[in-house]
């Protein structure tokens, strides 16, 4: 027998459910002046906004690690792969935090918050050169190890500065991708093509934003100092969160349907406190909740034959009353949505492991081909171009080829193939590692004819420019752009269609978390390669360096990583959904913020 109070509670909470869904009813309109276009239009300016921050920051904290915090090359290139790396697996951090306790909303609101008190720690450092060393960026080569370092407080104003912005950005990447998607209804046809387009143009708008980004904030950093550049992060955050709130009254938000992970745990439990039991093969001997008592936000997940051990944990034992069967969150009997929402995740991991060494490739980019921009001619068309914002090479090519794809391409493949997005997920991010082996293939030829330049010129230990334009660079700038349009996308689109309904959030962060380990990777294959190699990344002169030998292997290694990814991706299996028929009344997970 419940205690009165918690009757009453519960009571109260049903009926506050009811009425809002009646009023929905009755409101028709109500309902569909919430989400679509009009919605997502306040998450592409939040999203651009944020991103031109942590873009910018991304392809130039090198050369401020190394010019002005006095860190050697090789401690610079770490320092921000390791700070990329945590901002992307932190995504985790706002995922669950979104499907267990906050609506997308709130968590972008709460994490963009921490991202602007970021900003403002390292505007505050780069501004008072008491919490720097003193920088020795004109200091020659040579000499360069007799610079003297950030000590520990110094260090830790950087570090504090630096891991709120992780923090801050995981978060808003985890919920701002699940909170733009959810504006569309995937049931319904029209919308299901407008949430598959969705996708591009989330990617068009973070394009947008990092070409601003490596642009006009590079240039400004570059031409009027680190605190001004971290200033005008801070503010672009700001205007971030405002553009946000501006559409409050449009989102359809998500409740919180509880923690996604402690499903899975109870799954794992029971199918070992089942173990001995034999798996039925009749259906109707695993237990499965329809109507309303199933919080799986109006979607009931098929059972599949993969993994056939976890569907103990759904075998309904003679003793189980109906109470027990029926309770949700047992740790001795679960749902058989609640086992397939567990396959799900176990069948991605493969899927997400694959493209880890994409990201690590993508690392190298935006730390060694930022150090060899900084070797050669930087003047094109007469117009200086900072070593920084090389990037915005691929990012012109993402922003022709986007609107290309979603408006050209997709329609046409649709047509030949029957499916919605043009061609499938899993197709779309593989064309995106494949892309990726040959632009490190390209990388290391360009590097080859750098350093040949550097030799013939007598140029080794030069700190002048070589005759070599930094266009050069771009060609393998470029053809990571594409892979990057296409994995990245594919990744996440792939994430939010499988993953269950009550963990849309974390599978969106888990697709992140395929760049966190892409970066950390990257520092362990530096360390790697220099100890077996004997040295080929150990100096602070690329010119001494074998950088070109190190992007071969990269791109053999990449072939090698699309050869497993085809092994996976034949292995998965697609979820199976048998949509609940239930009026509006019964769908009580959608509500306003």
């Amino acid at each position: 027998m419940e205690p009165q109070s918690r009757t009453h509670k519960r009571t109260f909470f049903d009926l506050k459910i009811v009425g809002i869904c009646r009023d929905v009813k009755t409101n028709p309109k109500k309902e569909t002046m919430l989400g679509g276009n009009r919605a997502v239009f306040f998450v592409y300016a939040t999203e651009g906004l944020e991103n031109m921050s942590f873009v910018s920051n991304a392809v130039s904290l090198v050369t401020y690690f190394y010019g002005y915090m006095n860190f050697s090359l090789t401690k610079s290139a770490a320092t921000l792969t390791n700070f990329m790396g945590t901002a992307f697996l932190l995504t985790l951090v706002g995922g669950f935090i979104c499907d267990t306790y906050l609506s997308r909303f709130k968590t972008c609101v709460l994490f963009g918050l921490i991202e602007f008190l970021g900003y403002g720690l390292l505007t505050v450092q780069a501004h008072f050169h008491q919490l720097r060393p003193f920088p020795c960026k004109d200091v020659a080569i040579n000499l360069k190890n007799t610079c003297e370092a950030a000590d520990t407080s110094q260090s830790v104003f950087l570090f504090a500065g630096l891991y709120m912005v992780a923090l801050g950005t995981s978060g808003v990447k985890a919920a701002l991708p699940a909170l733009g998607a959810d504006q569309f209804d995937e049931k319904n046809p029209k919308e299901a093509a407008q949430l598959s387009s969705f996708f591009n143009w989330f990617l068009f708008s973070l394009t947008i934003g990092a070409i601003i980004g490596v642009t006009f904030v590079v240039w400004v950093t570059s031409n009027q100092g680190w605190d001004w550049g971290f200033g005008i992060c801070a503010v672009s955050v700001l205007f971030a969160l405002l553009f946000l709130c501006m559409g409050k009254s449009l989102y359809r938000n998500n409740v919180p349907m509880g923690s996604p992970l402690l499903r899975i745990m109870q799954v794992f439990a029971a199918a070992i406190r089942n173990r001995k039991l034999p798996i039925p093969e009749n259906a109707e001997e695993l237990l499965e909740v329809h109507g309303k008592e199933t919080r799986m936000h109006d979607e009931i997940l098929l059972r599949t034959e993969q993994f056939r051990f976890l569907d103990r944990a759904a075998i309904i034992r003679s003793n189980n009353d109906e109470s027990t069967a029926t309770k949700q969150g047992s740790w001795s009997l679960c749902t058989v949505t609640q086992v397939e929402e567990t396959k799900i995740l176990i069948r991605m991991l493969p899927i997400i492991l694959s493209t880890v060494f994409m990201n690590t490739c993508l690392a190298q980019l935006q730390t060694f081909s930022v150090q060899q921009s900084t070797t050669l001619n930087p003047y094109i068309l007469g117009f200086k171009v900072p070593s920084p914002s090389l990037p915005v090479i691929p990012l012109l090519f993402m922003f022709t080829l986007i609107p290309l794809y979603d408006r050209v391409f997709v329609p046409l493949a649709r047509k030949i193939t029957g499916v919605p997005t043009g061609i499938r997920h899993l197709q779309r991010i593989g064309i995106g590692l494949v892309l990726s082996a040959i632009s490190m293939a390209i990388a290391g030829v360009v590097e080859t004819r750098r350093k040949s330049l550097a030799i013939q010129h007598n140029m080794v230990d030069s700190a002048d420019p070589l005759p070599m334009s930094l266009f050069w660079l771009g060609y393998q700038y470029a053809v990571f752009g594409a892979a990057d349009m296409f994995t990245l996308v594919g990744l996440l689109e792939f994430f939010y269609a499988e993953s269950s309904a009550g963990m849309k959030s974390l599978s969106t962060a888990i697709s992140w978390c395929s760049v966190a380990f892409g970066y950390f990777l990257s520092t362990v294959v530096v360390e790697v390669v220099n100890k077996v190699s004997g040295g080929w990344l150990a100096n602070n002169n690329l010119n001494r360096d074998k950088l070109n030998y190190f992007y071969y292997l990269l791109s053999g290694l990449s072939m090698a990583n699309f050869g497993a990814y085809l092994i996976c991706a034949s292995w998965y299996r697609y979820k199976k959904v048998e949509m609940k028929q239930s009026d509006v009344g019964e769908k009580i997970e959608m509500s306003r913020v």
